[in-house]
Protein backbone atom coordinates (compact mmCIF):
# COMPACT_ATOMS: atom_id res chain seq x y z
CA UNK A 1 0.00 0.00 0.00
CA UNK A 2 1.08 3.57 -0.56
CA UNK A 3 -0.33 6.91 0.49
CA UNK A 4 -0.49 9.88 -1.86
CA UNK A 5 -0.34 13.20 -0.07
CA UNK A 6 -1.40 16.40 -1.81
CA UNK A 7 0.43 19.48 -0.59
CA UNK A 8 -2.05 22.03 0.76
CA UNK A 9 0.49 24.84 0.93
CA UNK A 10 1.23 24.80 -2.78
CA UNK A 11 -1.35 25.62 -5.38
CA UNK A 12 -0.11 23.52 -8.26
CA UNK A 13 -1.24 19.97 -7.51
CA UNK A 14 1.91 18.79 -5.76
CA UNK A 15 1.61 15.14 -4.72
CA UNK A 16 4.02 13.09 -2.63
CA UNK A 17 4.17 9.35 -2.07
CA UNK A 18 6.63 6.58 -1.33
CA UNK A 19 7.10 4.03 -4.08
CA UNK A 20 5.33 0.79 -3.13
CA UNK A 21 7.54 -1.34 -5.42
CA UNK A 22 10.68 -1.39 -7.50
CA UNK A 23 9.99 -0.36 -11.08
CA UNK A 24 10.06 2.20 -13.84
CA UNK A 25 9.22 5.76 -12.71
CA UNK A 26 6.51 6.38 -15.31
CA UNK A 27 4.71 3.13 -14.45
CA UNK A 28 4.81 3.73 -10.71
CA UNK A 29 3.47 7.28 -11.08
CA UNK A 30 0.75 6.13 -13.48
CA UNK A 31 -0.44 3.48 -11.03
CA UNK A 32 -0.27 5.83 -8.04
CA UNK A 33 -1.85 8.93 -9.54
CA UNK A 34 -3.91 7.49 -12.41
CA UNK A 35 -2.50 9.99 -14.89
CA UNK A 36 -2.23 9.54 -18.63
CA UNK A 37 1.22 8.25 -19.59
CA UNK A 38 1.76 11.07 -22.12
CA UNK A 39 0.89 13.57 -19.42
CA UNK A 40 3.46 11.98 -17.12
CA UNK A 41 6.10 12.00 -19.88
CA UNK A 42 5.42 15.72 -20.41
CA UNK A 43 5.86 16.35 -16.68
CA UNK A 44 9.28 14.69 -16.81
CA UNK A 45 10.23 16.78 -19.86
CA UNK A 46 9.61 20.09 -18.09
CA UNK A 47 11.19 18.95 -14.83
CA UNK A 48 8.08 18.59 -12.70
CA UNK A 49 9.02 15.21 -11.15
CA UNK A 50 11.40 14.60 -8.23
CA UNK A 51 12.70 11.28 -6.92
CA UNK A 52 14.25 11.36 -3.47
CA UNK A 53 14.18 15.18 -3.70
CA UNK A 54 16.25 15.21 -6.91
CA UNK A 55 14.68 16.46 -10.14
CA UNK A 56 14.33 13.65 -12.69
CA UNK A 57 14.07 14.17 -16.45
CA UNK A 58 14.03 10.47 -17.24
CA UNK A 59 10.61 8.79 -17.16
CA UNK A 60 12.34 5.43 -17.59
CA UNK A 61 14.40 5.87 -14.43
CA UNK A 62 14.41 2.89 -12.07
CA UNK A 63 12.72 3.66 -8.76
CA UNK A 64 13.18 1.47 -5.70
CA UNK A 65 10.71 0.54 -3.01
CA UNK A 66 10.35 3.29 -0.38
CA UNK A 67 11.85 6.11 -2.46
CA UNK A 68 10.01 9.42 -2.15
CA UNK A 69 8.34 10.64 -5.35
CA UNK A 70 7.06 14.18 -5.76
CA UNK A 71 5.00 15.17 -8.80
CA UNK A 72 3.85 18.68 -9.69
CA UNK A 73 0.74 17.55 -11.53
CA UNK A 74 -0.34 21.07 -12.55
CA UNK A 75 2.89 22.92 -13.30
CA UNK A 76 2.72 26.60 -14.14
CA UNK A 77 2.72 27.13 -17.90
CA UNK A 78 3.94 30.13 -19.89
CA UNK A 79 3.90 31.29 -23.48
CA UNK A 80 7.41 31.04 -24.98
CA UNK A 81 6.88 31.14 -28.75
CA UNK A 82 8.72 34.41 -29.29
CA UNK A 83 11.40 35.14 -31.87
CA UNK A 84 14.05 35.03 -29.21
CA UNK A 85 16.92 36.34 -31.29
CA UNK A 86 14.93 39.55 -31.76
CA UNK A 87 14.82 39.92 -27.98
CA UNK A 88 18.61 39.92 -27.73
CA UNK A 89 19.76 43.48 -27.01
CA UNK A 90 23.49 42.73 -26.92
CA UNK A 91 25.74 39.68 -27.02
CA UNK A 92 29.24 39.62 -25.53
CA UNK A 93 31.68 36.72 -25.29
CA UNK A 94 30.96 36.58 -21.55
CA UNK A 95 27.37 37.78 -21.18
CA UNK A 96 24.03 38.35 -22.88
CA UNK A 97 21.54 41.20 -22.47
CA UNK A 98 17.95 40.20 -23.16
CA UNK A 99 14.68 42.11 -23.39
CA UNK A 100 12.51 39.72 -21.38
CA UNK A 101 8.79 39.60 -22.25
CA UNK A 102 6.30 40.13 -19.45
CA UNK A 103 4.52 37.11 -18.02
CA UNK A 104 7.55 34.82 -18.23
CA UNK A 105 9.98 33.74 -15.48
CA UNK A 106 13.58 34.83 -15.90
CA UNK A 107 14.93 31.44 -14.78
CA UNK A 108 13.79 27.82 -14.30
CA UNK A 109 11.26 27.22 -11.54
CA UNK A 110 10.63 24.28 -9.25
CA UNK A 111 7.92 22.89 -11.55
CA UNK A 112 9.07 24.02 -15.01
CA UNK A 113 12.65 24.23 -16.31
CA UNK A 114 11.71 24.89 -19.95
CA UNK A 115 9.28 27.81 -20.10
CA UNK A 116 11.49 30.70 -18.94
CA UNK A 117 13.59 33.31 -20.69
CA UNK A 118 16.96 31.85 -19.67
CA UNK A 119 16.25 28.38 -21.08
CA UNK A 120 14.61 29.77 -24.21
CA UNK A 121 17.61 32.02 -24.88
CA UNK A 122 19.92 29.03 -24.35
CA UNK A 123 17.94 26.97 -26.85
CA UNK A 124 17.92 29.80 -29.37
CA UNK A 125 21.67 30.46 -29.15
CA UNK A 126 22.78 26.91 -28.29
CA UNK A 127 24.81 28.48 -25.50
CA UNK A 128 24.86 27.76 -21.77
CA UNK A 129 23.70 30.74 -19.71
CA UNK A 130 23.84 31.53 -16.00
CA UNK A 131 21.62 33.64 -13.78
CA UNK A 132 23.28 36.87 -12.66
CA UNK A 133 20.18 38.66 -11.35
CA UNK A 134 16.41 38.31 -11.65
CA UNK A 135 13.28 40.01 -12.90
CA UNK A 136 9.82 39.18 -11.60
CA UNK A 137 7.70 37.06 -13.93
CA UNK A 138 5.31 39.99 -14.38
CA UNK A 139 8.10 42.47 -15.22
CA UNK A 140 9.37 43.06 -18.74
CA UNK A 141 12.66 44.50 -19.88
CA UNK A 142 16.42 44.24 -19.54
CA UNK A 143 18.04 41.26 -17.89
CA UNK A 144 21.68 40.18 -18.02
CA UNK A 145 22.75 36.54 -18.18
CA UNK A 146 26.30 35.31 -17.80
CA UNK A 147 27.97 32.93 -20.23
CA UNK A 148 30.47 31.83 -17.60
CA UNK A 149 31.01 31.95 -13.85
CA UNK A 150 33.72 34.60 -14.21
CA UNK A 151 31.19 37.14 -15.40
CA UNK A 152 28.55 36.11 -12.86
CA UNK A 153 31.04 36.54 -10.00
CA UNK A 154 32.08 39.99 -11.23
CA UNK A 155 28.45 41.05 -11.71
CA UNK A 156 27.40 39.76 -8.27
CA UNK A 157 30.21 41.67 -6.57
CA UNK A 158 28.85 44.87 -8.10
CA UNK A 159 25.34 43.97 -6.97
CA UNK A 160 26.59 43.54 -3.42
CA UNK A 161 28.47 46.83 -3.62
CA UNK A 162 25.38 48.53 -5.09
CA UNK A 163 27.39 49.94 -8.00
CA UNK A 164 25.06 48.63 -10.72
CA UNK A 165 22.46 51.17 -11.78
CA UNK A 166 19.02 49.82 -12.64
CA UNK A 167 16.13 52.00 -13.75
CA UNK A 168 12.50 51.15 -14.37
CA UNK A 169 9.46 52.71 -15.99
CA UNK A 170 6.19 52.22 -14.11
CA UNK A 171 2.58 53.31 -14.42
CA UNK A 172 0.35 54.23 -11.50
CA UNK A 173 -2.93 56.11 -11.09
CA UNK A 174 -2.65 59.20 -8.94
CA UNK A 175 -3.60 62.88 -8.90
CA UNK A 176 -0.71 63.83 -6.60
CA UNK A 177 3.05 64.06 -6.91
CA UNK A 178 4.89 61.34 -5.04
CA UNK A 179 8.03 62.01 -2.98
CA UNK A 180 11.23 61.76 -4.99
CA UNK A 181 12.68 59.27 -2.50
CA UNK A 182 10.93 56.30 -0.91
CA UNK A 183 12.43 54.32 1.97
CA UNK A 184 10.65 51.36 3.52
CA UNK A 185 11.54 48.26 5.50
CA UNK A 186 10.56 44.83 4.17
CA UNK A 187 9.71 41.83 6.30
CA UNK A 188 12.24 39.03 5.53
CA UNK A 189 9.68 36.46 4.42
CA UNK A 190 9.62 34.34 1.23
CA UNK A 191 5.88 34.84 0.91
CA UNK A 192 4.13 37.33 -1.35
CA UNK A 193 2.71 39.90 -1.25
CA UNK A 194 5.68 41.40 0.54
CA UNK A 195 4.98 43.40 3.68
CA UNK A 196 6.75 46.75 3.98
CA UNK A 197 6.64 49.51 6.56
CA UNK A 198 7.70 53.19 6.35
CA UNK A 199 8.83 52.86 9.98
CA UNK A 200 12.10 51.16 10.86
CA UNK A 201 11.64 47.54 11.91
CA UNK A 202 14.52 45.65 13.47
CA UNK A 203 15.82 42.81 11.27
CA UNK A 204 13.71 43.97 8.30
CA UNK A 205 15.46 44.76 5.00
CA UNK A 206 15.83 48.38 3.96
CA UNK A 207 14.25 49.28 0.61
CA UNK A 208 15.18 52.48 -1.18
CA UNK A 209 14.24 53.87 -4.56
CA UNK A 210 14.39 57.27 -6.22
CA UNK A 211 11.62 58.62 -8.45
CA UNK A 212 13.53 60.64 -11.01
CA UNK A 213 10.61 61.64 -13.20
CA UNK A 214 6.81 61.79 -12.98
CA UNK A 215 4.74 62.67 -16.01
CA UNK A 216 1.20 62.12 -17.34
CA UNK A 217 0.72 59.04 -19.51
CA UNK A 218 -2.29 58.39 -21.70
CA UNK A 219 -4.12 55.11 -21.18
CA UNK A 220 -7.46 54.84 -23.02
CA UNK A 221 -10.41 54.82 -20.65
CA UNK A 222 -8.41 55.85 -17.57
CA UNK A 223 -7.68 59.18 -15.89
CA UNK A 224 -4.72 60.44 -13.87
CA UNK A 225 -2.26 57.83 -15.14
CA UNK A 226 1.30 58.80 -14.32
CA UNK A 227 4.53 57.31 -15.67
CA UNK A 228 7.35 57.10 -13.17
CA UNK A 229 11.05 56.70 -13.90
CA UNK A 230 12.52 54.84 -10.95
CA UNK A 231 16.14 54.42 -9.95
CA UNK A 232 16.25 51.25 -7.86
CA UNK A 233 18.85 51.67 -5.13
CA UNK A 234 18.25 48.36 -3.36
CA UNK A 235 17.01 45.30 -5.24
CA UNK A 236 14.60 43.42 -2.99
CA UNK A 237 12.07 40.96 -4.40
CA UNK A 238 8.87 42.83 -5.38
CA UNK A 239 10.42 46.01 -3.96
CA UNK A 240 8.95 48.53 -6.41
CA UNK A 241 5.58 46.81 -6.30
CA UNK A 242 5.43 46.71 -2.52
CA UNK A 243 6.71 50.25 -1.96
CA UNK A 244 4.32 51.87 -4.41
CA UNK A 245 1.41 49.86 -3.02
CA UNK A 246 2.28 50.97 0.52
CA UNK A 247 2.08 54.61 -0.59
CA UNK A 248 -1.45 53.88 -1.83
CA UNK A 249 -0.65 53.78 -5.56
CA UNK A 250 0.00 50.23 -6.79
CA UNK A 251 1.24 49.56 -10.30
CA UNK A 252 -1.42 49.27 -12.99
CA UNK A 253 -2.56 45.67 -13.19
CA UNK A 254 -0.86 44.63 -9.95
CA UNK A 255 -3.81 42.88 -8.35
CA UNK A 256 -1.54 41.10 -5.87
CA UNK A 257 -0.77 44.51 -4.37
CA UNK A 258 -4.25 45.98 -4.58
CA UNK A 259 -4.63 47.43 -8.07
CA UNK A 260 -8.19 47.51 -9.37
CA UNK A 261 -7.08 48.31 -12.91
CA UNK A 262 -6.15 45.76 -15.56
CA UNK A 263 -3.06 45.92 -17.73
CA UNK A 264 -3.12 43.79 -20.87
CA UNK A 265 -0.21 44.87 -23.03
CA UNK A 266 0.97 41.34 -23.89
CA UNK A 267 -1.80 39.24 -25.51
CA UNK A 268 -0.01 36.01 -24.58
CA UNK A 269 -0.17 36.28 -20.82
CA UNK A 270 -2.43 37.14 -17.90
CA UNK A 271 -1.76 38.94 -14.62
CA UNK A 272 0.43 41.63 -16.16
CA UNK A 273 1.73 44.75 -14.43
CA UNK A 274 2.96 48.04 -15.86
CA UNK A 275 6.63 47.72 -14.90
CA UNK A 276 9.57 47.73 -17.30
CA UNK A 277 13.30 47.41 -16.62
CA UNK A 278 14.47 50.08 -19.04
CA UNK A 279 18.12 50.72 -18.11
CA UNK A 280 21.05 48.81 -16.68
CA UNK A 281 24.55 50.21 -16.22
CA UNK A 282 27.51 48.12 -15.01
CA UNK A 283 31.26 47.65 -15.36
CA UNK A 284 32.98 44.61 -16.78
CA UNK A 285 36.72 44.25 -17.36
CA UNK A 286 37.19 48.00 -16.80
CA UNK A 287 34.63 48.87 -19.46
CA UNK A 288 31.30 50.52 -18.73
CA UNK A 289 28.25 48.89 -20.30
CA UNK A 290 24.98 50.82 -20.51
CA UNK A 291 21.86 49.36 -22.08
CA UNK A 292 18.58 51.21 -22.41
CA UNK A 293 15.09 50.57 -23.75
CA UNK A 294 12.37 53.14 -24.55
CA UNK A 295 10.40 54.02 -21.42
CA UNK A 296 6.99 53.76 -23.08
CA UNK A 297 4.60 50.82 -22.85
CA UNK A 298 3.36 50.81 -26.45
Amino acid sequence: MHTVVTSQGFEYGVKHFYSPVDGMAIDIIQNALNLDTQNIADLFTIGAVYINNLRSLNSQQTVHYGQLIRVHTRPRKYFVNYEWKKHIVFEHDDFLVLNKPSGLPSHPSVDNIIENSLTQAELSLQTKLFISHRLDTTTEGLIVYGKNTKFVKAFNIQLQQKTIEKKYAALIQTAITLPSRLIHYMEPSPRAPKKVSPVFQEDWDECELLIEKQEPYEVPGENDIVKLKINLITGRTHQIRAQLAETGYPLLGDQLYGSELKWNKNPHTKNQIALKACLIDFLYEDQRHIFELPENFD
